[in-house]
């Protein structure tokens, strides 16, 4: 295989493997509520026929007769007023303060007011990024808002004032619980819970609801309201522009059978294609790029729907933005207790949730490849304490895994180039021959005969490069996706190794040292294939400037490893040898008068000889015989 081919092979392989790695599709709708860490603008409030439509629960299929009555209303005449008998006596937000999270829940409805993370600020204004936003209208679905069958039981719920069983929690020690209670004169009684396990996962929260009304058992859908939106920055660069999406793990209801196990990711785009999911879920919620909200129904059966929530534009004239809400039905014993994580897509968060949630992180094709990666820089950054020296540590250690390939590399391309001398001989004995020609299979005969005869490969100088494509990629990935590293700072004017370098150094480098390698490493390219060659530092370097810091840190690290490496094999294998090889064919040049004295001009060269055909041949042999008649006469 000539080195074209092979450059043709590596050049389209890079070109395929970073746009799928690297560069997120355009979402349907890439705008979000607002930069993490501030309040969403309000919502439009929907009408009433559109909050009917919206708000219903789907049916769920697949979930057994419940032995009440289900989601149905009994048939009660309600009374001419409904007043409370359980109730608090104004509306007010009770706060509940742990390590990791500090949320707030109103009691008028008993939802999910603020779950701010501690841990997880914005890089602009270091606030503490808040998962619900804080502005929206009344009539929005905040979460945990209850949606039964009848929308009047709805209204009434949603505009109760709970009863708190306390004025405020700080997470300590042990198990804690939030109840909240109401009973008003109609026959509704509805007691709330949510506990807390600081011991167990700082970023989850059980649920459990009791609903009845004059005394029957009621199964009301849990809403998530329009929050969790995606994340957008001013300075994140064009790798970091995901969300929010529904996302539902597990066997889905279709054809009246339950599909495969598999994890089902929707854009703001397809879920008008299909906004209902039936099935056995592992968990089912919305994500966007570093964060995650969903109900962990430990593979039990369950229904969600999901729905667009449009946005009004930031700035007039500006992009129309969407959230995305859902609504989830499980079946009325899973209504007692029902983890719902609300946390950052970390991977030793999301297990200790559940072992499924690590599904959640989305790290493409070569997930098998960046989940050790993965765990490898996090147990390096425990020794380290800095996310770009850990980067930078893992970059070396991969780069020694892989030292014996970019050796066997550098070895069989310094051969291919002591070939090259007589390489271009013999395609020049060849050269006047048209491609069609029989005989111009023998050049490469011979050509594959001296790759024999020298022990070269033209391969083995490519190919242990291209192998370790994978994780070149695989570290791509990771870096793209890991909440970890976002807002982490490395050194100087680097604050954010998942924002692009604001002064674009760290660019410019790798780029000059993508410049050095090259002038290091041995070729036998073609002067138009190495101009090419030499064209690569340049658009690497353009295409790396609004790229995140943390991935052109690990570029410019392998790419200095590789420089050391190449200067170290250069001294090991030694300089190549200079000599000028004569072609086969070429005449020895004769002096023209007397070899003792050395005087004389030299006689022209003959020509090499041109490959015998059959018909040249048998013409040589007709002259033959007609000279010897001649002789006879």
């Amino acid at each position: 295989m000539e080195r074209r081919v092979l450059l043709a092979l590596a050049l389209s392989i890079l070109v395929l493997l970073v746009y799928q790695s690297i560069f997120v599709p355009p979402q349907p709708a890439p705008d979000v509520a607002a930069p993490p860490g501030t309040a969403a603008p309000a919502e439009p409030a929907p009408s009433a026929a559109a909050t009917e439509t919206n708000v219903a629960p789907p049916p769920a299929a697949p979930l057994p007769a419940s032995s009440g009555s289900g989601g149905d209303v009994p048939a009660v005449a309600p009374p001419d007023v409904v007043t409370p008998v359980v109730a608090d006596t104004a509306a007010r937000e009770i706060a509940v303060e742990g390590e990791f999270v500090e949320a707030e829940f109103g009691n008028r409805g008993a939802v999910l007011a603020s779950w701010r993370m501690l841990r997880q600020v914005d890089p602009e204004t270091g606030a503490p990024i808040d998962l619900v936003p804080g502005s929206l209208p009344e009539s929005a679905e905040a979460p945990f808002t209850l949606l039964f069958d009848d929308p009047a039981l709805t209204a009434r719920a949603r505009n109760a004032l709970f009863r708190p069983s306390a004025d405020g929690l700080v997470l300590t020690g042990g198990p804690v619980t939030l109840a909240f209670d109401y009973e008003d004169s109609g026959g509704l009684r509805i007691r709330k819970e949510f506990r807390f396990d600081p011991s167990e996962n700082g970023y989850v929260v059980r649920f459990g609801v009791d609903a009845t009304l004059a005394g029957e058992r009621l199964v009301p859908a849990i809403a998530w309201g329009p929050a969790l939106g995606g994340i957008e920055s001013s300075s994140s660069g064009i790798a970091y522009l995901s969300g929010p999406r529904g996302l539902v793990v597990g066997r889905v209801l279709e054809g009246g059978a339950l599909t495969e196990e598999d994890v089902w990711r929707q854009d703001a785009g397809d879920i008008a294609e299909r906004p209902i999911y039936d099935g056995q879920f592992r968990f089912a919620g919305v994500d966007n790029h570093y964060f995650l909200a969903a109900a962990l129904t430990a593979n039990g059966e369950a229904a969600v729907e999901y729905r667009n929530v449009p946005l009004p534009a930031l700035v007039p004239d500006g992009p129309s933005r969407e959230l995305i809400a859902f609504t989830l039905r499980v079946p009325e014993e899973a209504l007692n207790d029902l983890p719902f994580f609300l946390g950052p897509k970390a991977f030793d968060v999301l297990e200790a949730a559940s072992p499924a949630m690590v599904q959640a992180v989305d790290f493409g094709w070569l997930g098998w490849l960046v989940v050790p990666l993965h765990r490898s820089l996090t147990w390096i950054q425990s020794y380290v304490g800095n996310w770009g020296w850990s980067i930078i540590v893992l970059t070396v250690l991969v780069n020694i895994i892989i030292v014996p390939l970019r050796h066997k590399s550098v070895v069989s391309m310094r051969k291919m180039q002591e070939l090259q001398p007589e390489m271009k001989a013999i395609q020049d004995r060849y050269k006047h021959l048209k491609a069609t020609d029989p005989d111009k299979a023998k050049m490469n005969q011979e050509i594959m005969q001296l790759y024999r005869d020298r022990g070269a490969n033209p391969v083995s100088g490519c190919l242990p490069m291209l192998l370790t494509f994978p994780v070149l990629f695989a570290f791509f990935s990771l870096l793209r996706a890991a909440v970890e590293i976002r807002g982490e700072p490395f050194i100087g004017w680097i604050t954010d190794l998942t924002q692009y370098d604001p002064y674009y150094i760290t660019p410019i480098v790798m780029g000059a040292s993508m410049v050095w390698q090259q002038k290091l490493t041995p070729t036998q390219a073609e002067p138009m294939q190495q101009k090419i060659m030499m064209l690569m530092p340049v658009i690497f370097t353009f295409m790396f400037l609004r790229m995140p810091s943390g991935l052109v840190i690990y570029w410019l690290t392998s790419n200095v490893f590789g420089i050391g490496q190449t200067l170290v094999t250069n001294r090991i294998i030694g300089p190549p040898p200079v000599h000028k090889v004569r072609p086969p064919a070429e005449r020895r040049v004769k002096q023209v008068g007397s070899s003792e004295t050395g005087a004389g001009t030299p006689a022209k060269e003959a020509p090499a000889p041109s490959p015998e055909t059959p018909s040249t041949a048998a013409a040589r042999r007709g002259s033959r015989r007609s000279r010897r008649r001649q002789k006879r006469g």
